[in-house]
């Protein structure tokens, strides 16, 4: 178990997102065969967002934990709803929202509910305001923000104590390292590492852009762009080089130096398939020492390509 803030949580947890969107055709049998399973490992938070197949995704993860709500830690998003996904944080909006997301989760509460992303237009004090209202009435027991600034979590957590901050962190991307993980240390705040296995690639199954599906979102990412890809290959072969010195695969070393970024951390790694989730909740146990831990980082030096094209980029970080 870890903490994010007051809140305890199985030591890793579950992104759903792909369950509904952005990967590839979704299986709802194999998907709520994959929640049930995460559960019986311990895996106990789960994670969506009301954008997430337009409200799809909440509605599966809603069917998947019927009769078992109480082993679960049920984190949602909103603020990226809007059919043009402008983020919005009004105060108004906030409500509406939650009592959507309510709706289609089948829950009278939300345990972690977050701002998927700030609102550039309306101030992070009238956001968090509405969103501890909602803590008041009960409909939410903890809040969260996604893809925050330190500046803005520190604004927020002075009109509510924020229990999690959710960004992509992995060994490909360490942006938060500078300013937003020492905040949230110095604030008692745990982190919460989106896309750990860079979007799949660091697990090294994705040997071409070939190898995904016509709608998959990453042929959209730079990273996974043809001139950049073949220079990122070589980050994952030297991972494999590592973890075969250990008997584990790329993506289990990978996962595993994230986990060891602090008690406070708990990554979310997502999937479908109940194979794949063994094998990342496998990585939560491998001990990794301080030489072991510089040569991992030694072999992600620097990344091709930014994380997002231009237009979600400026999403990121307010």
């Amino acid at each position: 178990m870890r903490s994010l803030g007051e809140l305890r949580v199985g030591n890793q947890g579950l992104g759903c997102m792909g369950m509904s969107q952005s990967y590839g055709t979704g299986d709802e049998v194999a998907s709520v065969a994959t929640i049930h399973r995460a559960l019986d490992l311990g895996v106990t938070l789960l994670d969506t967002a009301d954008v997430y197949g337009a409200g799809a995704n909440e509605e599966l993860v809603g069917r998947a934990i019927k009769g078992r709500r109480d082993e679960v830690v049920l984190a949602t998003k909103f603020g990226l709803g809007d059919p043009d996904r402008r983020p919005r944080g009004d105060a108004a909006y906030v409500k509406q929202a939650a009592d959507a997301s309510l709706g289609r989760l089948g829950v009278d509460h939300i345990d972690l509910y977050y701002q998927h992303r700030v609102d550039p237009d309306v101030p992070i004090e009238e956001t968090v305001g509405a969103m501890a209202e909602l803590v008041a009435e009960g409909k939410v027991r903890h809040l969260g923000l996604s893809e925050a600034s330190a500046a803005t979590i520190r604004r927020a957590h002075a009109v509510h104590p924020i229990s999690a901050l959710q960004s992509e962190w992995s060994l490909w991307t360490r942006d938060i390292e500078a300013e937003v993980a020492p905040t949230c240390r110095e604030l008692g705040i745990g982190i919460v590492p989106f896309s750990p296995l860079g979007r799949g690639f660091l697990t090294g199954r994705v040997t071409s852009v070939a190898d995904l599906a016509e709608d998959d979102m990453r042929r959209g990412l730079p990273r996974f762009a043809e001139e950049n890809f073949a220079r990122n290959t070589a980050i994952v072969d030297a991972l494999r080089a590592l973890a075969a010195e250990r008997g584990v695969t790329a993506g289990q070393l990978a996962l595993a130096w994230v986990h060891h970024q602090g008690e406070h951390v708990v990554p979310i790694p997502g999937t479908k398939r109940v194979k794949y989730l063994e094998e990342n909740v496998a990585a939560a146990e491998l001990e990794l020492d301080a030489d072991e831990l510089r040569a991992i980082e030694a072999a992600a030096p620097a990344v091709a390509g930014d994380r997002y094209p231009p237009e979600f980029l400026r999403l990121s970080n307010k």
